[in-house]
């Protein structure tokens, strides 16, 4: 049988055909028309891991002319709560106890919710094999097939909550068209062949791996379903995938990884190993450096990289990133080991996909996001803000006109971000337009450049820039504790406690050699004068960091006041 979605139960992974998943997506669909939806209404899906059923339940509802609102799971339950009544969820299917519990502690604040379904079975909480059941019964089969036919491409599809860095999160209303306009232009950038290997582990909620579920499906490839973050490296040498995708941090954890076992080798190895990491570093595309250095880089691949490559599967022939801004130097040496990142920019209301690499056809630079895709049109307003145009643009955000009104205007989206094309078409993201801010002398900052440079260090795990107003840019960085801890032992320091380590001169001075090195390519205005480290690590959990890793940057500043007023002098 041809394999469609594969999911880990009890330890054995178990394959859906593409037969069987219709199969089980029409029964659904019979089943809630039974159940009494109709057009129009909400299905809210929340998964703490990706599964098959997501899958089942998604097609079930959206062929009705429904919508599934899929909700992040780690957010609180108050906005679990807010998501539930604001969309107007009539039902919830859930993944297990832990997402049940939680929506069911908000249950008497959501009157419009009739039931809960699981997809584990869990007491107390109806199993979702009762609805497939119920959908058994083929007799309604015709009136499923009418509803298909009166889906339009501009009707909605999803109701989507953006994890604001700010306020309430808001629903992108994005239409049949919209998702399906971006897998066929997407389609055109990926070196896709029907019958490879996925590993899906990015959150489903989001448009960004969702879509690329989509783009799968369309082109015949197997999606394997990682049990969780946690298990990628064991998932990766079960599953032996030809693509996946990924998001900067993963790509740093992974090459902090494989530079922490290098450091550990000896005499020649070690030498060999970092002289490919070194070469590795100065990589380009398409030989542009040369026959000499494409010699050497055949030998570091043979000795060294092919290592990396048997860590990721063996069989990686190329990662798509998004989410956020990808390091150069990460393209450079995942590109130089033969296991290219190609990197796109989009956001949840543009469906996602704005641009993307691609490596054939000389359409991979590094640095850049790649050119925009068919069908969409960027233009950079004169405050260098990217506008984006096109199918994929959203409906606009649910029972809100004036957030609506604030980011459409003209036909155009209004993204928030500040770009430039290049003169070959190459689209480059340099911050973020909420995010730059003044110095009291009237210079401006763009903190994610000097953020990302910051993270390359070891010593670094986050880094917030701060400066709205004040004199001068500084820094309040969570260091990476595992690092700095086999830093101590290796220079035979020891501490009670994370407090005194923190506290001790020679930790600064090791991390202010870091930020020193970081400042170098940057103007004086801009340089980071001063840094203060955080005790504690910044996580979704604790609410530091919104579902995709992005800084939750007031919240940052509002924890750490002491140490910003410390910086500053107060």
């Amino acid at each position: 049988m041809d394999k469609s979605l594969v999911t880990k139960y009890n330890g054995n992974w178990i394959a859906t055909s593409t037969r069987e998943y219709i199969d089980k997506a029409n029964a659904v669909s019979r089943a809630l028309l039974k159940m009494g939806v109709k057009a129009d209404d909400k299905i809210a899906i929340i998964s703490l891991t990706n599964r098959t059923e997501w899958n089942v339940m998604d097609i079930g509802v959206l062929q009705l002319g429904a919508q599934t609102v899929p909700v992040y799971p780690t957010i609180s339950e108050e906005d679990y709560a807010y998501v539930l009544n604001h969309s107007g969820a009539s039902y919830c299917f859930v993944s297990c106890a832990e997402v049940f519990n939680k929506v069911n502690s908000v249950r008497s604040q959501v009157p419009g919710l009739k039931e809960i379904y699981s997809f584990d079975k869990i007491p107390a909480c109806k199993h979702w094999e009762e609805v497939v059941s119920l959908g058994e019964d083929t007799s309604n089969q015709d009136e499923v097939e009418s509803h298909k036919d009166a889906v339009k491409p501009g009707d909605l599809a999803t109701l989507i909550y953006t994890s604001g860095t700010t306020g309430k999160p808001k629903g992108v209303m994005l239409s049949h068209d919209n998702i399906v306009s971006n897998v066929i232009a997407s389609e055109k950038r990926v070196p896709f062949e029907a019958g490879a290997t996925s590993l899906s582990f990015l959150p489903v909620c989001h448009i960004f791996e969702r879509m690329i579920l989509y783009l799968y499906q369309y082109c015949g490839i197997t999606i394997y379903f990682a049990e969780g973050i946690d298990a990628i490296s064991d998932n990766l040498k079960e599953v032996k995938p030809d693509v996946m995708t990924v998001v900067p941090r993963l790509l740093e954890k992974v090459y902090d990884k494989i530079i922490a076992k290098g450091a550990d080798l000896g005499g020649i190895k070690k030498k060999l190993f970092f002289w490919a990491v070194e070469l590795g570093l100065q990589y380009e595309p398409y030989g542009a450096n040369g026959w000499w250095y494409e010699f050497r880089l055949k030998i570091a691949r043979k000795l060294i990289f092919s290592k990396w490559q048997e860590g990721l599967g063996g069989n990686l022939g190329v990662m798509v990133s998004g989410s956020a801004a990808l390091q150069p130097r990460l393209s450079r040496i995942f590109g130089a080991a033969g296991i290219p990142v190609m990197e796109g920019y989009g956001l949840t209301e543009t469906s996602p996909v704005i641009s993307v690499n691609d490596q054939r056809n000389r359409g991979w630079k590094i640095g850049s996001v790649g050119k925009t895709i068919d069908k969409v049109e960027v233009k950079i307003a004169s405050d260098g803000e990217i506008l984006c145009k096109g199918p994929n643009v959203m409906l606009g955000y649910y029972k809100d006109p004036e957030k609506t009104a604030e980011v459409l205007k003209d036909g155009y989206f209004h993204t928030g971000d500040i770009g430039e094309l290049d003169d070959e078409g190459f689209l480059k993201i340099t911050d973020r337009k909420k995010e730059m801010f003044k110095t009291s002398g009237g210079k401006y900052v763009a903190p994610q450049l000097l953020e990302n440079r910051l993270k390359q260090s070891r010593f670094i795990e986050q880094v917030m820039v701060v400066g709205e107003g004040e004199k001068m840019p500084a820094a309040l960085i969570q260091p990476n504790y595992e690092f700095l801890e086999e830093w101590a032992r290796k220079h035979e320091l020891s501490y009670n406690g994370t407090e005194q380590m923190l506290q001790d001169q020679r930790v600064i001075d090791r991390i202010q050699e870091e930020v020193d090195l970081a400042n170098e390519n940057f103007a004086k205005w801009e340089k980071v004068k001063q840094f203060r480290l955080t005790p504690d690590a910044w996580t979704v959990d604790n609410g530091l960091l919104t579902p995709t890793m992005k800084l939750k940057r007031a919240l940052i500043k509002q924890k750490y006041h002491s140490l910003y007023e410390d910086i500053y002098g107060r």
